[in-house]
């Protein structure tokens, strides 16, 4: 049985009985949303999830709550981990058409804040990633009216110097 869960923005729906962690946009919704399928997750470990920002260096990243108390756009979605193979798809409903800043957040350490040791991370465009933070422009993802389809590449830590997909490739 296909049953729906509903979130602070996020429309799921989740098929247990196929046995994969997957969520998929709502069919007879319409409306901005972004159909999320997150490539090269390292391990089943901690929890998985897409955070949606505006699009400016200011607010891309920021905290969650000084975004929500300033009535700006954030939108965070948990997504199941697979029950195997190392993709993961999802759909996170946009406040309407436009650019924003996508992020994907594998927080392995259960910690709930990123750790360049520990963690993953991905964005919209799958920028080649260094040491710092990328800006809000490496993130962009335009969402139409309608559904937008996008694919993200996972980054975890190789070794002492080296940041970037599994395999080390995009």
């Amino acid at each position: 049985m296909i049953g729906p869960l509903v979130s602070a923005g996020v429309a799921l729906i989740a098929a247990p009985e196929a046995g994969v962690a997957e969520a998929l946009c709502r069919p007879h919704e319409s409306g901005p949303s972004v159909l999320v399928q997150v490539e090269g997750i390292k391990d089943r470990t901690g929890s998985l999830r897409a955070e949606l920002y505006p699009d400016n260096d200011e607010d891309f990243l920021a905290d969650d709550n000084a975004l929500i108390a300033q009535n700006k756009t954030f939108r965070r979605l948990p997504i199941p981990l697979p029950a195997r193979g190392n993709t993961a798809t999802a759909c996170l409903r946009a406040p309407g058409p436009g650019t924003y800043s996508l992020v994907v957040i594998h927080d392995r350490d259960g910690k709930r804040a990123f750790s360049v040791t520990h963690d993953g991370v991905g964005f919209a465009g799958n920028p080649r990633l260094g040491w710092s933070r990328p800006p809000a422009a490496s993130a962009r993802i335009r969402i139409g009216a309608g559904q937008t389809e996008t694919r993200i590449v996972m980054n975890y830590r190789h070794g002492l110097f080296s940041f970037g997909p599994i395999g080390g490739s995009k």
